[in-house]
């Protein structure tokens, strides 16, 4: 398993180390030890979430005000583009964001901690999407930015206008949004 920079120090990719043969392939998905040493603390996963959406659902872009979560994420089915927003006033990067394919088959995961915005748009006709949370989920904390906020100027790779939940579709643009100091 090795971590892989990007823009924001914060936000890493975890490639796993995929032994394939004809027969299939097998990689550890996590190990606590080795994850540890590779974001620089010892992780407390508390929730895993299981999802399935289909080519242009768009999810996100979501964070809890209270209780803010650490997440952990990947594709076991098909392919999305999963972005995390810096949503952290004090930080260098507040409102920058990183953006990455994750597919099921580059089996790369994406790690960010908390205090980042998160979201996906499926890429594929179907995905099913899989993370670890460090919190638990608390409907009245959840909070949303808007997808297409032109502050924040995410190219979602879609063709067309993303299918988006009620929720989503009323989110906060990040100058109107409750943020993290």
């Amino acid at each position: 398993m090795k971590a892989i920079q990007t823009g924001i120090p914060d936000l890493l990719i975890i490639e796993p180390r995929v032994f394939g043969d004809d027969r299939g392939f097998f990689y550890e998905s996590f190990n606590r030890l080795k994850f540890a040493g590779l974001v620089g603390r010892d992780v407390d996963f508390v929730q895993d979430n299981h999802s399935r959406s289909v080519k242009g659902v768009l999810r996100g872009l979501h964070y809890q005000i209270q209780h803010p979560q650490a997440k952990l994420v990947r594709v076991v089915q098909g392919s999305v583009l999963d972005v995390a927003v810096d949503i952290r006033k004090s930080s260098p990067t507040f409102g920058r964001h990183v953006a990455v394919e994750l597919s099921a088959e580059n089996k790369r995961m994406f790690w960010m901690p908390e205090g980042f915005a998160h979201g996906f748009a499926v890429l594929s006709d179907t995905a099913e999407f899989l993370y670890k949370t460090t919190d638990y989920w608390f409907s009245e904390h959840e909070r949303c930015l808007r997808w297409d906020d032109p502050a924040l100027a995410i190219d979602w790779q879609l063709a067309s206008p993303p299918a988006l939940s009620i929720k989503d579709a009323q989110g906060k643009n990040l100058k109107d949004a409750e943020l993290f100091d």
